[in-house]
């Protein structure tokens, strides 16, 4: 088993080697051998018979570098943080490089209860087009001031058990609900932030996607930095993936009414966000990414769940490509087994717990440098000795696993699942979100609190809406136990070895 220590040896090593292409100019993208120069993109396209409409619709997505930030961007659901934290956000930029960030804190999963919120002041200066997650920008931010608005005794109550007992102008036992006090300026209050796990450490890493829809529509998508999912890491964590985008204010969306409220929300009146309806979901079918996701450690994929609710059966297609808008591919994994339903997740409302087995995977090279590396494994040790072949898939489950690839079967993961209602009714899987360094949750405490891009479904199961609470027996269905099988990095050159990635 390895440290964490030596994954981020691993990752380093990985980073460097990626600094490797052709682009000279400051805003050039990097052009490696497994990378494109295009900003230009279409959604992904599913078979025919998917019912998911915006995915059978070809869409045009362009990613401009540098990206253009001016204007305010908004949440569109309560979003969840690890922790779990629960919050909605409405970020704005002007010209001349400043910002404002507002942070709505909630006690729920549902964004009804406000907590605190944070305002944040600062200045962001884009540096260049990155080297480590292709498509995307790096830039640096600096902070001027954050201050907090608590909304309620019970939230000031819980502040006092993590804050300092003073923190620059604030003093938790004069706080007075609805009034702002100031938490950090550039001489203090550092060590107010670190108590909340608070950082913009999210502004090093931006990208902005143009969806142009038909009739002359378009959304216009903020991807900023993704958090580390462990709390004493997020503060100094330099992010390589992303957290799920916010929506411009004039360009979201319809309808949306949470990018409505968070628009018009401030600090004295946070947005308490709709109560949705209950949804029962029969946990057969197929469920598939809406786009391509961008993971932390240099990791482009699409997945694809099939479940069989009877049998208590699923499969999980894991498609790897080394470009942001997962046109090249490098390698798939296919992964099946068992799961089992635990019990309605204590941290976070409406979602389950499930455990998932994992007694199958196969793999298909779908380049060169992928099947010459996998052909130089000792015999036994990952699949057909020797006999890898680009685009011929072959079963890993005969030699346990594959060592190269980091895979050990059987394998167990304890997973966290919930089901939401998109804003034209159509079902939402969220998925608990892999550990950032590349951990596995292979025990109850490191089950997830936090959630992946959401996942639509593509065909079979049926939703209806109910009047009060899931039935956990119905609803959360689940997806694979395997997430971290993604996260198998060989499209470095198909040169280097990720054992920080090992399944355990």
């Amino acid at each position: 088993m390895q440290t964490n220590k030596q994954r981020a040896t691993r990752r380093s090593h990985i980073n460097a080697l990626l600094v490797v292409g052709t682009g000279t100019k400051l805003w050039e993208v990097p052009t490696g051998p497994f990378a494109s120069s295009s900003n230009f993109s279409e959604s992904l396209q599913w078979e025919p018979h998917c019912q998911y409409h915006n995915i059978q619709d070809r869409v045009r997505i362009t990613a401009d570098i540098p990206p253009q930030l001016d204007g305010t961007w908004v949440s569109i659901r309560c979003e969840v943080r690890p922790g779990p934290e629960f919050l909605t956000r409405s970020y704005t930029f002007h010209p001349n490089r400043h910002f404002q960030a507002l942070q709505h804190y909630y006690t729920d999963s549902s964004c009804e209860d406000p907590s605190y919120s944070l305002i944040v002041r600062g200045k962001i200066r884009l540096r260049q087009a990155s080297w480590i997650t292709r498509g995307a920008t790096e830039a640096e931010h600096h902070l001027s001031k954050v201050a907090i608005v608590v909304h309620s005794l019970a939230a000031k109550q819980r502040l006092a058990s993590r804050l300092p007992s003073t923190c620059v102008g604030l003093s938790l036992g004069r706080v007075v609900p609805g009034k702002l006090y100031e938490l950090y300026n550039t001489r203090a209050g550092r060590g107010c932030l670190e108590a909340l796990g608070f950082s913009m450490m999210e502004m090093g890493l931006v990208r902005v996607e143009t969806q142009y829809h038909s009739h002359g529509r378009k959304v216009q998508e903020l991807f900023l930095g993704d958090i580390h999912t462990d709390w004493t890491q997020r503060t100094q964590y330099k992010p390589t993936g992303y957290q799920q985008p916010l929506q411009n204010a004039m360009h979201h969306i319809h309808p949306c009414p949470v990018c409505a409220l968070v628009y018009r929300s401030s600090d004295q009146r946070p947005p308490v966000l709709p109560r949705s309806p209950a949804t029962y979901l029969s946990f057969g079918g197929r469920w598939v990414s809406q786009r391509c996701e961008t993971r932390p450690n240099v990791l482009f994929l699409t997945r694809d769940f099939t479940f069989n609710p009877h049998q208590h059966a699923w499969e999980g297609i894991y498609r790897h490509y080394s470009d942001s808008a997962c046109s090249q591919p490098t390698f798939t994994l296919r992964a099946s087994g068992h799961y089992a339903q635990g019990n309605p997740s204590p941290k976070i409302s409406g979602a389950s717990e499930f455990v998932f087995k994992v007694t199958q995977v196969r793999a298909t090279a779908m380049g060169e440098p992928t099947a010459k590396l996998l052909n130089s494994t000792k015999p036994g040790k990952c699949g057909r000795a020797r006999g890898w072949e680009v685009g011929v898939e072959q079963d890993l489950t005969p030699t346990d696993g594959c060592t190269v690839l980091g895979i050990k079967l059987p394998h167990k993961e304890y997973e966290l699942f919930k089901i939401e209602l998109d804003h034209r009714k159509h079902p939402l899987l969220f998925i608990g979100e892999r550990p950032t360094d590349g951990s596995s949750p292979d025990r109850p405490l490191r089950r997830p609190t936090s959630f992946q891009a959401p996942m639509v479904l593509c065909s079979g199961g049926s939703t209806q809406a109910a009047r009060s609470g899931f039935n956990s027996k119905q609803v959360q269905l689940a997806a694979s136990g395997t997430e971290r099988l993604p996260q198998l990095v060989l499209l470095v050159f198909g040169s280097v070895l990720c054992g920080w990635l090992c399944v355990y």
